[in-house]
């Protein structure tokens, strides 16, 4: 697995950059070796973050923790990774033997009211490799995000699955209406 670090307002010791080469090691089983870690370590007032992103083929796992020593919070946002790994390995695995395509696939939500005032605040580039509908809901949820643009490696087209407010999961496809 390949480490980047990225230090903000901080200065990164050695021994920082041991014990998280040390922690990550134990996950690097799970990971392929194109896997790619990017711990991003900040400093504001007297409280440290730490947050690490680990990117394999077309997953990506994110967890961050803030505390008074950065140590401390490597400790609990490797805990979070874990933890994490853990529940959406489980969840795959259930989903794959007892769900279906079709049970995954909820139809589209309704119109979009154009009366508001519309301003993009921030703009994100996105990865968008072929990946099975499973695969976009557990990365969406990875991410912790409402919803997750992919491409669909059943129908090489792009689709997005979001969450609905019952709790459900959605599937955005595109169609050209003539």
């Amino acid at each position: 697995m390949k480490i980047n670090y990225v230090a903000r307002k901080v200065n990164l010791r050695d021994n920082f950059k041991e014990r998280v080469e040390k922690k990550l090691a134990k996950l690097s089983k799970i990971f392929s070796e194109d896997a790619e870690a990017t711990v991003v370590v900040t400093l504001e007032k007297n409280r440290q973050t730490v947050e690490i992103t680990i990117k394999d083929n077309s997953m990506v796992y994110r967890a961050e923790s803030t505390m008074l020593e950065m140590n401390d919070a490597l400790d609990k946002v490797v805990d979070l990774l874990t933890r994490q790994l853990r529940k959406h390995k489980t969840r795959l695995a259930k989903r794959i033997k007892s769900a279906s395509l079709d049970d995954l696939v909820i139809e589209t939500p309704d119109d979009f009211s154009e009366d508001e005032e519309i301003s993009v605040v921030r703009k994100k580039l996105v990865s968008v490799k072929p990946i099975s509908v499973e695969e976009a809901i557990l990365q969406m949820e990875m991410i912790g995000h409402k919803f997750f643009m992919f491409t669909n490696s059943e129908t090489g087209d792009i689709n997005v699955v979001y969450t609905r407010n019952d709790g459900a999961y959605g599937l955005l496809e595109p169609t050209s209406d003539d």
